[in-house]
């Protein structure tokens, strides 16, 4: 297979230079990326790969000779998102048919989107799976030969991607893969289907690579799983590793799972100096009754006491949450129930949606008699009662000093986030993009802090 691979590169190579030689220039690729970070880390994975072979990025995707979707199935409304994409596509490859359209990722492990863009969306050259991308090369190699539809689902549980180089899109941030796929199958959730079940790299090989990026200058590490602390070499031992590597860099992780968000882990978040002191900790429901049918195996007590634990260690412990609103048969008394937890907790940041049915999830083929515009107001309630609390949080930051690692710099104003994931913005002359800076809180608002330069 690796001889295949390297022939198709080495094709592939070969075209670019035609391309280049023919116009003057570099073909170009575009990609994008939609849903969580774990799909933009792929995407970058994508884009270093097409460089290696000639390709440049623009970010005009009508000038592209490659354009790759790499989509998104958690919700439905980004899966319609790809489509009406690629319908605005038909008039631009019927101007270029040269031009390659590619679907990969999450959708693409799906049978019936498979089948609906065969039916419909035949301007599309590519499709292939979460695990396929190293096939990269072949697939391009096929198109470019046979101009025919290359489908490729075949998803290989025992690749972790090691050896494959990514284009960082930051200069300073970065994603780092610890481990893949997912066990859980919680009723409403299509991931475990197209990424497969779990598996972990090595340590040392996520240790590497971590130091690699911090002696290029990188500031913010993000570790990434769809259930990142079912680390199966122990992600506590993990944090504590990492943090060991010399240099002046920050660690962030996400997803945890509730069910196994461990004292041990809260003990390495807190002892570990470079481990920001947050945590995202996704809790869906308020209702025992609605996790039991959502299939989380915790209850709201289960979840308290790892709360409480976390508070117990650091008062002001930052946390934020995934909500689900509206799950087939979840009565209003029930959402309450969520409402009053969050009330209870008190979280930073929450991100809540209204429940969307995924076709081949158990959640599914429920009865589900609530509207889904009484959902959308029960969703505005509980915004609005989350807008309340986040305000009083948020003044817990003013007359402190927070480190704050600077994203954006425009008109002398710079923004950034602080350890505890929140906006922090401030004025300045100096654009100091990518780098640790103190700041004094002066003012908090329900989704900023502001202060100054310390």
């Amino acid at each position: 297979m690796e001889n295949n691979i390297q022939s198709a590169k080495s094709f592939l190579q070969q075209k670019s230079r035609e391309i280049y030689q023919s116009r003057g220039h570099k073909p170009c690729y575009f990609i994008h990326s939609y849903g969580c970070q774990q799909s933009v880390s792929d995407g970058e994975r994508l884009m270093q790969m097409l460089e290696d072979v000639g390709f440049e990025p623009t970010d005009d995707y009508t000038k592209s000779d490659i354009i790759l979707l790499n989509t998104c199935c958690v919700r439905e409304n980004a899966e319609d998102k790809v489509y009406a994409r690629l319908g605005d596509l038909k008039a631009l490859k019927r101007q270029n048919p040269e031009l390659i359209i590619g679907i990969c990722g999450c959708m693409a492990q799906e049978e019936q989107v498979v089948e609906k863009i065969k039916k419909s969306y035949r301007n599309t050259d590519i499709i292939f799976g979460t695990t396929a991308y190293k096939e990269l090369y072949s697939m391009l190699e096929q198109v470019y030969l046979n101009r025919k539809l290359v489908v490729n689902q075949f998803q290989d549980h025992k690749d972790l991607g090691d050896g494959y180089s990514q284009k960082r899109t930051s200069k300073f941030k970065a994603f780092v893969s610890v481990m893949y796929g997912c066990n859980n199958f919680c009723s409403y959730c299509i991931v475990p289907y197209v990424r497969g079940r779990e598996r972990s790299r090595e340590p040392q090989s996520v240790i590497d690579e971590v130091k690699d990026l911090v002696s290029k200058g990188y500031k913010e590490i993000t570790l990434l799983g769809q259930n990142v602390n079912s680390y199966s070499y122990g992600f506590p031992q993990l944090l504590r590793k990492i943090n060991e590597i010399d240099g002046d860099f920050r660690i962030r992780f996400m997803s945890s799972h509730p069910k196994d968000a461990t004292k041990e882990l809260i003990d390495a978040i807190v002892e570990c100096d470079k481990v920001c002191k947050q945590l995202h900790l996704p809790v869906q429901a308020g209702s025992n009754r609605i996790l039991k049918e959502m299939n989380r195996h915790y209850t709201v007590e289960d979840y308290m006491k790892i709360v409480d634990y976390a508070r117990s260690r650091i008062e002001n412990f930052s946390l934020s949450t995934d909500i689900l609103v509206g799950f087939p048969g979840e009565t209003y008394e029930e959402f309450l129930q969520t409402k009053q937890l969050t009330q209870r907790v008190k979280y930073d940041n929450i991100y809540s949606f209204v429940y969307s049915p995924r076709k081949g999830t158990k959640a599914a083929e429920l009865p589900d008699p609530i509207s889904t515009k009484e959902k959308g107001l029960w969703l505005r309630e509980l915004l609005v009662a989350g807008q309340g609390i986040n305000q009083k949080n948020m003044q817990r930051f003013v007359g402190k000093i927070s480190r704050v690692l600077v994203e954006t710099f425009k008109d002398g104003r710079l923004s950034g986030k602080n350890d505890e994931n929140i906006i922090v913005e401030f004025q300045c002359t100096e654009n100091l993009v990518g780098e640790f800076v103190n700041v004094e809180i002066t003012e908090a608002k329900n989704w900023a802090l502001m202060g100054i330069l310390n």
